[in-house]
């Protein structure tokens, strides 16, 4: 059920994004920019917040503006192919975490290496952190 036209501003508002955010999506085809009446204001759908938000959740998944338009591309009957992309993204996320959780135990020994070193000395974290041995 489609609601009345909406102006920019309003879509804006219900998607919760800046109108600058709407004509940079417009741009990049993620999004359609309806066409401009003689008079007035460009009017656009509920589709279109709906579309904006389908966005921002997979923003918020990690999903960056090439992957989405790709899974946009997709659209209904393409399952396996937005599966895969999913099933990367998941995997990417996995290697991050990783990451994370070693440079956390890499910090935490070099934090270790302050409690132990008395006052006035040269500090154990800035020492170290020229160290080759120390990867992440």
């Amino acid at each position: 059920m489609e609601t009345t036209p909406m102006t920019i501003g309003r879509v804006a508002k219900m998607a919760d994004v800046n109108v600058e955010t709407i004509r940079y999506y417009q741009r990049r085809g993620l999004i359609v920019e309806p066409p401009k009446p003689m008079f007035g204001f460009r009017h656009y759908s509920d589709k279109t917040v709906s579309r904006i938000r389908f966005i921002k959740r997979a923003k918020n998944m990690g999903f960056k503006l090439r992957e989405i338009e790709e899974l946009l591309k997709l659209d209904d009957g393409h399952c396996e192919d937005a599966r895969a992309l999913a099933v990367e993204k998941c995997r990417f996320i996995e290697e991050q975490i990783a990451d994370l959780v070693a440079m956390r135990e890499i910090l935490g020994k070099l934090i270790k290496g302050c409690d132990t070193h008395p006052l006035g000395s040269h500090c154990p974290i800035i020492e170290n952190m020229d160290d080759s041995d120390i990867e992440i």
